[in-house]
């Protein structure tokens, strides 16, 4: 696939001869450092294929050539680092030092600094040389977002940003007060009907304020009187509380087996809301949709 090529100019316009670079002087007192532009990342042989080309694959990324001894790559290295914080992680900015990482600059082949080679998907698509106004620039940054939309994995989806009535639903969750939670959670529901965790927490708080109301003893009680499908639904929310899930399950499933009408209706409705409690790939809630199907069957 050919990208398109986005130009700036004039080449070599102001640039710093590599060739004078053999052997480096130390840089002036004063001179910029790399860390000094803020929103890039300093590139080394040792994070050159993490940060420079694995990431071009998710955006592309822009790097500078540079050495603190040239005015004109400081300057460069300032105008793309504010563009770069201006563009919020749309495309990347790579610092490659030439004094102190001579071979990255070899890597890419360059004869003068400050040099800028933007790559896409591992492979360079546009370049220039020497300094350029801001306005250039931020046409040429367009152009390369612009010519590699869709056809790279993207910039990484940000944080949710927190909704303060789900934080209080949440809150008043933790802190035990189902009442509260319950009204949040429904207010959430009456605006968002199909809320996904909205619609689970509220059958949760609903099975624990039952359950909850159930003596510890149920199920020896449910035990001692097999007709009293009261007795059973009380017994099946306890072992649920207490982790017991099948046992649960199968005592419901042995109630709709020896009920009818209407006492059997209400047993398999209790059955599914418990099976809504749980994920639907839970194992245990496919074996005890298997073994109601059999059952009703």
């Amino acid at each position: 696939m050919t990208r398109p090529r986005p130009s700036i100019g004039p080449a070599l316009a102001g640039a710093f001869d590599l060739s004078a670079l053999k052997q480096p002087p130390p840089p002036p007192p004063g001179a910029a450092t790399p860390s000094e532009v803020t929103g890039a990342v300093q590139v080394t042989e040792a994070n050159l294929e993490a940060e420079v080309l694995v990431r071009s694959g998710e955006v592309p990324v822009v790097v500078l050539l540079w050495t603190p001894r040239s005015e004109a790559s400081v300057r460069l290295g300032e105008d793309l680092g504010a563009l770069v914080q201006a563009d919020g992680g749309t495309w990347s900015l790579a610092m490659v030092n030439v004094d102190t990482t001579p071979r990255v600059a070899q890597m890419f082949g360059v004869q003068a600094v400050p040099t800028v080679v933007a790559l896409a998907g591992g492979q360079p698509i546009s370049s220039f040389q020497g300094p350029q106004p801001a306005d250039q620039l931020r046409q040429w940054i367009d152009s390369l977002i612009s010519a590699t939309a869709g056809k790279l994995s993207g910039v990484p989806e940000q944080p949710e940003q927190a909704d303060p009535e789900l934080e209080q639903a949440r809150s008043y969750l933790d802190e035990g007060d189902f009442d509260a939670a319950l009204s949040a959670y429904e207010a959430i529901l009456a605006a968002k009907p199909n809320h996904t965790e909205a619609t689970g927490a509220v059958r949760q708080i609903r099975f624990l304020q039952r359950a909850t109301t159930h003596a510890v003893d149920a199920p020896a009680v449910a035990d001692a009187a097999p007709a009293d499908v009261e007795a059973a639904f009380a017994a099946a929310d306890v072992e649920i509380l207490q982790q017991n899930v099948e046992a649960a399950f199968d005592r419901l499933i042995a109630l709709i087996k020896r009920t009818a009408g209407d006492e059997r209706t209400a047993a398999r409705t209790r059955l599914i809301e418990l099976f809504d409690l749980f994920d639907a790939a839970d194992p245990e809630v496919l074996a005890a949709r298997r073994k109601l199907a059999n059952t009703l069957y």
